[in-house]
Formats: structure tokens, sequence, C-alpha cells
């Protein structure tokens, strides 16, 4: 089976796919020093919930925006002889039409590449992480840019340890925008405001988007992802196709599948890509010595 590895700089999620079906997905916190021994330590636990182990692995496929990790996954991918695949601008199956792509995100990419295949074009992703990321895939497939904005648990985590007397609070949102005591109003201003946030910059760029591809905005297909992209603030959105947590996941399965010329993953995309990111993966034949 694949192992699909998103290690962010929040959260490690990663998930078991065979065929076209994630059976396990599991997330622990991000440690940027851990070794390669506590990443395995790391990864052996998570599968076993699912009853699963490493030994059950065939390959994995990497996205990662902390380079120190994505280093300790190489080395681990080495010690147990696993074909590797890292995520990256170099191997995606599509195009990249900003600045410079080596400064985009391997998990914008891998969204870009899985909301194109499995919901069609033009799009937007809105991921709910650490940051708030939305990027744009135009209607032939690529990858145009987006915008990127402070999480909502960056916002918590800031008023809590940047003030006196603010505590931390659950991210639930408030009956009315009028808080009668402290922590109401700080769910008023931290979830609707953050949900205003969120829906205002979406409205923007749909409109940009749908004007830069000549469609109507209505056209557009808008998915969200990410831990937070399940909460009930999250889900009354206005103009919201779809909700997928398993975004990025699917996404590396797809360019696995892709690279070793498996079948892949589908949606109701029309999209389509020639050739192959085969010369992107680390074929490792031994363990490392």
């Amino acid at each position: 089976m694949l192992l699909a590895l998103d290690i962010g700089n929040t959260n490690v999620t990663l998930g078991l796919v065979h065929g076209e079906t994630i059976m396990a997905t599991r997330r622990a916190a991000t440690r940027p020093s851990a070794t390669a021994d506590e990443m395995e330590i790391l990864i052996e636990g998570l599968l076993h919930i699912d009853s699963a182990s490493l030994a059950d692995v065939t390959a994995i496929s990497l996205a990662s925006v902390v380079p120190s990790l994505t280093g300790v996954a190489t080395v681990l991918a080495e010690r147990r002889a696993l074909p590797l695949l890292v995520a990256g601008p170099g191997n995606m199956p599509m195009p990249i039409r900003v600045k410079s792509a080596a400064e985009v995100g391997a998990d914008r990419l891998v969204n870009a590449v899985a909301v194109a295949r499995l919901y069609g074009t033009p799009a937007i992703v809105v991921d709910f992480g650490t940051a708030t990321k939305f990027d744009c895939v135009s209607r032939d497939g690529a990858f145009i840019g987006g915008a990127i904005a402070p999480g909502l648990e960056l916002g918590v985590e800031a008023l809590a340890t940047r003030t006196a007397r603010l505590p931390r609070i659950e991210l639930e949102e408030p009956e009315k925008a009028i808080g009668t005591d402290t922590v109401s109003a700080m769910q008023s201003g931290l979830v609707i405001g953050y949900r205003a946030m969120t829906v205002g910059l979406l409205e923007r760029i749909q409109t940009e988007l749908a004007r830069s591809e000549r469609v109507d905005p209505e056209t557009i297909q808008i998915v969200l992802t990410g831990g937070l992209s399940s909460a009930p603030w999250a889900r009354g959105m206005p103009g919201v196709d779809a909700i997928d947590p398993e975004l990025t996941l699917k996404g590396l399965a797809i360019l696995w599948a892709l690279a070793s010329g498996e079948p892949t993953i589908t949606g109701d995309s029309s999209v389509g890509w020639t050739g192959s990111a085969a010369g992107s993966i680390h074929i490792i034949s031994e363990p490392a010595k």
C-alpha cells in the first residue's frame, strides 16, 4: 500500500492508500526537530491504530513544508528501502504560472492537482491550516497563484500569548456577534470575524478568476480542505461545492499513480495530462548504509 504523508507546520497527516481508497487517515503534531527514529515511531504508532504497520507500506508519496522533516522522511524511506516521491514544482503534472514556482508550498501544488482531477476547473481550494491558503486553478488546469492569510488557530494563540488577561478558548461560533462576556466576545471576533474574512476574500478571488478565465463565477469549483474544514462554521460558508479534508492525501495518491503508471483516482474532471512524473521518483533499491 502507498503511504501518503503530508508534513505541515502544525500537523503530520498520513493515509494508507489502496487502489482508489484511502483506508486510514491519522494526524499528529509536527515536531520539526524529530529524528528519523522518532518519525518512524510516530508513523508506526499512527498506523497501528488501524491495525497496520510500515511493513504494509510499499511506497511513500510525500508533501512537506518543513525542510528538516523532508530530510528525515528521506532517511526513513532509505532505511526501509521504499520508493519515495517528494512532491514539488519540478514534478507537478500541471503548468505553474506564478513568478517563482520554487516558492510555492508543495501542499498547495498537490491540492491544485487534486482539485483539478477530482472536481474540475477552474477551481479554488481553501485550505484551513496553520495558514489559510486560497489556491487557484485555471480552466486549462494550471496553478496560477492565490492568497495566504493567518490561520484561525494562529489568532487564538496570538491573543492568548500576547495579552495579559485573554484566555485560550474553544473555536465555536457564538449565537450573536455582540459578546456579553470575554469568551463570547473573543469567539465573535475570532470565529465570526475569521469566517467573514474568508468569505470576503474568497468572493473577490472568485470574481477575479471568473474575469480572467472568462467564465461565470458560479461555474468555479470551490473546495474546502484542511484540519478546520469540517468545523460547523466552515460547513455553512456560501458557494462551497465540496468539503474534502483528505484532498492533499488524494493529491499525493494521484501524483504517485501518474508517476508509476498505475490507475489514478478520478472524479468528474475533464482535465487530463500527458507525460509522466516518473523522473521525480527516488527509487531506493537497498537500505542506506
